[in-house]
């Protein structure tokens, strides 16, 4: 199985530092994902053609997963959701809706964040915000939806003890 992450930064793909977001999302998957996965990483610019290119290359890849994180604010370079919302079959905008509630509990700005979600293909795709605090927060609120999601699309099976999979009826 191979989850992708790309780091969505102006700064960290030219050098000018380190990409902690990435590592952050990283550190979460190998905490709450239990079976065997292949990490695909990318550090891009925002720029919006970039972005579509490279989720487009990832979904090709098969990737079960892709967590982007960055560009998901209202700065004039913030364009991920844009671009992601090109690449989708279906947008999931739940997600976006109980990141940004879920994150009230902590910053009264986190009703600027414009992440979403959605499925193209057997690729499930979740933008997150550029903050390695904000990542783990986000996370927590959704990931346990995150593997029935990709279940329901034929993707690969993600196993986690917080995952949420409705009881099979007898």
């Amino acid at each position: 199985m191979k989850i992708a992450i790309v780091t969505m930064s102006d700064r960290a793909s030219a050098g000018i530092y380190e990409d902690k977001s990435g590592k952050e999302l990283e550190a979460y998957l190998s905490e709450n994902v239990n079976n065997e996965y292949e990490i695909v990483y990318r550090l891009i610019p925002d720029d919006y053609d970039k972005i579509k290119k490279t989720l487009n290359e990832l979904i090709n890849k098969e990737c079960a997963l892709i967590l982007t994180t960055g560009g998901t604010g209202p700065a004039l370079r913030d364009v991920t959701p844009e671009a992601t919302k090109e690449v989708l079959d279906k947008e999931l905008p739940g997600f976006g809706e109980l990141m940004r509630m879920h994150s009230l509990k902590y910053v009264p700005t986190s009703i600027l964040a414009r992440g979403t979600a959605g499925v193209a293909k057997k690729s499930f795709i979740l933008n997150l915000p550029g903050s390695p605090k904000a990542i783990r927060e986000n996370l927590e609120a959704v990931f346990p939806a995150i593997p029935y999601a990709i279940d329901l699309i034929g993707g690969d099976y993600i196993e986690s003890d917080i995952a949420f999979r409705p009881k099979k009826k007898k």
